[in-house]
């Protein structure tokens, strides 16, 4: 059996880990985001499926590209960000599974209309941007994850060159900055919404 996390890796992770507005001037690097990545992709997805597909950003000319298609104040807490990511869905993620999911080799044929692959799609690379939280969180990074940006507009400006893919959200990463950090607004207790039957 695991032995649980101390309350300090808790603390990081969720309790006192907040969503940034802001970050130090502290960059993001390429050896960073790959250790991001190498964590992220070790969380499940449904018969292994990893549709997420994943645009990091860490040049200025990338930053301003993406902001310029976002909404209200995201656009600057994009360029101000040492680094972004989108986080897309392949909604042909099927076409992988042969390698993917070698124990099952009907498995691309699970998944043979449009609506079944969306709904696939947008579930597991949501739990794959979730893992990307935790991942940066784990490895003493910030993020900032969004859904405020025109996702027609960044499919076509990121991914023309992989038509299956539509974004999904995004996210920028650093170390935040603490004046930058929100009170934390209300969570649920227990009994608000779940029930143990």
């Amino acid at each position: 059996m695991a032995t649980p996390l101390d309350d300090e890796a808790l603390d990081r992770l969720f309790r006192t880990a907040r969503t940034a507005n802001g970050y130090t001037d502290h960059p993001v690097s390429e050896a960073d985001i790959r250790a991001i990545y190498d964590l992220l992709k070790m969380g499940p997805t449904s018969a292994n499926q990893h549709p997420a597909r994943f645009v990091w950003i860490t040049s200025q000319e990338g930053k301003e590209k993406l902001a310029a298609l976002s909404s209200g104040t995201n656009g600057e807490k994009i360029r101000k960000a040492p680094a972004a990511v989108i986080i897309g869905m392949d909604l042909n993620f099927n076409e992988e599974l042969p390698w993917l999911f070698p124990h099952a080799p009907g498995a691309k044929d699970w998944f043979g209309d449009e609506a079944t692959r969306y709904t696939h799609a947008f579930r597991n690379s949501s739990l794959q941007g979730a893992y990307f939280i935790i991942a940066a969180r784990a490895l003493g990074f910030d993020t900032g994850p969004m859904s405020g940006f025109d996702n027609a507009k960044v499919d076509e400006a990121f991914f023309a060159d992989q038509p299956s893919v539509r974004s999904n959200f995004i996210s920028t990463i650093g170390h935040a900055d603490p004046s930058t950090i929100f009170e934390r607004l209300p969570r649920p207790e227990f009994e608000r919404f779940n029930r143990v039957i």
